[in-house]
């Protein structure tokens, strides 16, 4: 088991440094709220992350749980105006790789 494998991209959270590793993502599931860590999204996520940890699960679905739990986490979409949010960064990661895609064919 390692949980020092690192994701391929690192993942930006709300507070902090983004978690580069699985053991950095489990460290800020861990600060959470028992409230928020008893959400099935999170729920989910933390398996995906045992999961990769195990050798049992790709890393990317490690990343992708843990992805989509913060973004079900946050009351409101980041608006445009608010680059500074940690979510607005992988709106603008995704569309940059959807131009980028679009570009080449």
């Amino acid at each position: 088991m390692s949980w020092d494998r690192p994701f391929a991209q690192p993942v930006p959270l709300p507070a902090g440094a983004p978690a580069r590793t699985l053991r950095d993502a489990a460290d800020y599931v861990r600060n959470l709220p028992q409230s928020e860590r008893d959400r099935q999204e999170w729920r989910l996520a933390v398996q995906m992350l045992i999961d990769a940890a195990e050798d049992r699960g790709p890393m990317l679905f490690a990343r992708m749980g843990i992805v989509r739990a913060l973004e079900a986490s946050v009351e409101s979409p980041p608006s445009p105006e608010n680059r500074d949010h940690p979510l607005a960064k992988l709106n603008g990661d995704r569309d940059a790789d959807l131009s980028n895609t679009r570009s080449r064919a």
